[in-house]
């Protein structure tokens, strides 16, 4: 699997990417949060932090991780093509090459937990309600 850049013109199906993935492991988030989410993360999130992403022999794009300021502030894999090791690879990237060392989770995505778990992350605090005051705990974890 080789880590590409993502340009802005792969926007798009990234989003398909985010909400393909959400829709497969996120089952506390309502159809309402998923359409609020998409804008802010197409015209805010992308564009502020470094974008890589792995694409298979079609060049369909498999996953993506965003990292700022040494945090990985999204990883997501398509749905199809989890536990193939897209997530692990992406991730092992960002730390490696980008200086990832911290992670923020929802507390109610359990698989997720235990993968960061699993790649060397602990919990280190927990906030009741995300970025945007919705109430999906988050939990605080770094290497």
């Amino acid at each position: 699997m080789i880590v590409e850049n993502v340009l802005p013109k792969d926007y798009a199906e990234l989003l398909s990417v985010w909400e393909n993935s959400v829709r497969a492991t996120h089952n506390f988030i309502t159809e309402e949060d998923i359409a609020f989410f998409k804008p802010i993360i197409i015209e805010q999130a992308f564009p502020s932090v470094t974008l890589k992403c792995i694409k298979n022999e079609q060049s369909v794009i498999l996953g993506f991780v965003g990292i700022h300021d040494s945090k990985v502030e999204m990883l997501f894999v398509l749905n199809e093509a989890r536990g193939q090791g897209v997530g692990k690879v992406l991730l092992q990237y960002a730390i490696e090459q980008l200086g990832a060392t911290k992670v923020d989770v929802n507390e109610q995505n359990p698989l997720a937990v235990g993968f960061y778990q699993y790649m060397g992350f602990r919990i280190v605090s927990r906030s009741p309600l995300d970025d945007m005051g919705k109430p999906f705990p988050i939990l605080h974890m770094t290497l």
